[in-house]
């Protein structure tokens, strides 16, 4: 299920899961799992992907990277199948992408000779790269009355959804905005008046669409499949050279 009126649906080259996650979905929507249990189980599906990065079988570890990102577009479409949004969802999704692609990059470094700064800076350009993604998807979304269970700025604890707890809301929020904060603000830093932008348009998203998380997993797989993981960590630090051209695009041809 799309979070865009069909009027603003654009191609997202990092959504490539959402057919067979919505399949998925389907299948669930009928049954006592939950989203946060799909949830749970690409965590799992991410951890076990690293296992057997860590014994050398790399197609299948780039396997089970598509399969985590398949997942991970079906806990967003069951949540919306069952008319069941969630904030702790949310925040737990994003929470485990996070420690999830700091792990599989840890993985890389633990792999190859590249240095733990490397490592690191790596890891800060892909988060920079899927925030900046988010931050226009988000301003979109909600520009054109789109799903709205993410905000623009996070900077307050919402109001628990029916079904969930305040307490389990407060506690999931905490945690997110103290692992995500830094990078929302430097990228509303750089281009804060993109919220003050007419609805974007879908070229624009489709080019955007390559930083996000479903995209950045397809090319960690490929360069398994290629026998490339020495060159992963070195790939997304050079990759983040697109931010700048990107928001470039946005203030100079995209003006409020």
């Amino acid at each position: 299920m799309s979070k865009l009126p069909k009027k603003h649906q654009f191609l997202d080259l990092s959504d490539y899961g959402r057919s067979l996650g919505h399949w998925i979905a389907t299948k669930l929507k009928n049954t006592s799992l939950t989203p946060i249990h799909v949830t749970t189980i690409f965590v799992i599906t991410g951890f076990i992907a690293i296992g057997f990065l860590l014994k050398g079988y790399l197609i299948t570890s780039a396997f089970l990277l598509l399969l985590k990102s398949v997942l991970d577009a079906a806990d967003g479409d069951l949540a919306r199948l069952k008319k069941k949004p969630s904030y702790v969802g949310r925040y737990y999704d994003s929470i485990a992408d996070l420690i999830l692609n700091f792990c599989f990059l840890l993985t890389f470094w633990y792999i190859t000779d590249i240095s733990i700064i490397s490592m690191i800076t790596a890891f800060l350009a892909l988060q920079l790269q899927g925030t900046l993604y988010n931050y226009y998807y988000v301003i979109l979304r909600n520009s054109v009355k789109g799903d709205s269970t993410s905000r623009i700025f996070e900077n307050n604890t919402p109001k628990a959804l029916n079904g969930e707890s305040q307490l389990a809301v407060n506690i999931f929020y905490k945690i997110y905005y103290l692992l995500y904060i830094p990078f929302d603000k430097t990228i509303y830093f750089m281009d804060r008046n993109a919220v003050k932008s007419k609805p974007f348009p879908k070229w624009f998203m489709t080019m955007v669409s390559i930083y996000g998380l479903g995209f950045q997993l397809f090319i960690m797989a490929l360069m398994l499949v290629l026998k490339l993981q020495a060159f992963v960590i070195p790939f997304f630090i050079g990759y983040s050279v697109l931010i700048v051209v990107f928001i470039f695009i946005r203030r100079v041809f995209l003006k409020p």
